[in-house]
């Protein structure tokens, strides 16, 4: 499976209004702004998130779009079904051989598990354990 610029810009969006939860709407145009992305194509994706509930729109000068539940309550499979359907790996029928249905059922199931178990609040709070931001520094 292949998650496109659909479900990537999609938890991109998700993200950044994850970041901001609680401290009101956020406009697309500074997510666009912000990531380099198409605001236009932007638009196109926050409407199955708002359709499946798990963005809220604000209208007005100072409107854009929220989350409607916390970030922690939105997992990364939720946006990603939206946007991309349903997970599997292949399309396989009841024809396949048995050894290789079980096995695309278990790689879609290792796939769902991990989109359903990391939550909106676990990606933004994410830090690299081996970036160097998180190093020791030595002085000579």
């Amino acid at each position: 499976m292949k998650i496109s610029t659909k479900g990537r810009y999609g938890l991109t969006i998700m993200m950044e209004l994850a970041t901001k939860f609680g401290e009101g709407p956020t406009s697309l145009k500074s997510i666009a702004e912000k990531h380099q992305l198409s605001e236009h194509y932007l638009e196109q994706l926050v409407a199955p998130l708002r359709n499946a509930g798990l963005v809220k729109s604000i209208r007005g000068a100072y409107g854009g779009y929220i989350l409607s539940k916390s970030p922690e309550d939105i997992s990364s499979g939720d946006v990603i079904r939206v946007l991309e359907g349903p997970i599997s790996p292949v399309d396989f029928t009841e024809e396949d051989d048995p050894a290789k249905r079980q096995l695309w059922i278990r790689i879609r199931d290792g796939i769902a598990q991990v989109l359903d178990s990391t939550t909106l609040h676990d990606l933004i709070s994410y830090k690299d354990e081996g970036s160097q931001n998180d190093s020791y520094m030595f002085y000579i």
